[in-house]
């Protein structure tokens, strides 16, 4: 099984418009499935379930659009922080948090003292993430003078990010939507990961689509740069 699973959750507002509903109908059915998804995690004893609900770039949407979402989320830590307690599911938000407001700041800060003793899951909310900020503000913490490793760098991200460490690296990371690109997320700890597109729209998502991807997960070989088992390839020309 993979460790630490990470979603790009894509196609709220495509599937929302193609029933003709507004962007912040699918936003709200996408709620459900992040629900549905926790718990289906949570049942085959994921270790680490990473959510990407909002990145640095979705500032660019329209101000109405970003009000719901962030309304949205204060819902949800509102009504699920309990529920993440009494399953033993540790709840931290990674990402900037100065651009947030702060009736959200402290919510999330309430959320994460709440669930910070909790040792069975660890989800994740990607919030105001953008990958490639946050590994320019690793840098800049340690600074060019000195020698560092990765186990130093991947610290220096982690506090960048406002993310607790001790988070395995992605194994598997699957994007909903149609889409096949990684927009930006993770894209540090996803150097190894084995990636799942699906053609399924985020508010769709449901158990039997992560448990269809975390069996392509297992029908493949990690190498990790090594040769693994393969058998020897036949010369060119030989019988």
């Amino acid at each position: 099984m993979p460790r630490h699973i990470a979603v790009i959750m894509d196609g709220n507002g495509r599937w929302a418009t193609t029933r003709g509903r507004p962007r912040t109908f699918g936003h709200a059915s996408g709620a459900r499935a992040v629900k549905r998804t926790v718990e289906a995690a949570r049942r085959l004893e994921i270790e680490a379930l990473t959510l990407y609900a909002f990145s640095s770039d979705n500032w660019r949407r329209p101000d109405t659009e970003i009000a719901a979402l962030m309304a949205l989320f204060r819902r949800y830590l509102a009504a699920e922080t309990e529920r993440c307690v009494e399953n033993g599911i540790r709840l931290t938000v990674i990402g900037r948090r100065d651009r947030l407001g702060g009736t959200l700041r402290r919510a999330i800060a309430a959320s994460e003292e709440a669930t910070a003793e909790c040792r069975d899951m660890h989800l994740r909310v990607a919030v105001d993430y953008s990958a490639r900020d946050m590994i320019l503000d690793a840098a800049s913490r340690l600074g060019a003078g000195g020698q560092f490793t990765r186990e130093k760098f991947s610290e220096a991200m982690a506090a960048a990010a406002h993310a607790p460490g001790g988070v395995p690296d992605v194994d598997l990371l699957i994007r909903t939507g149609g889409e096949q690109r990684l927009s930006d997320f993770l894209l540090w700890e996803c150097a190894y990961a084995e990636l799942v597109f699906s053609p399924r729209m985020w508010p769709e998502f449901a158990e039997r689509d992560l448990e269809a991807a975390i069996t392509e997960f297992q029908r493949r070989e990690r190498r990790f740069g090594d040769v693994g088992d393969e058998a020897p390839a036949a010369a060119i020309g030989s019988a």
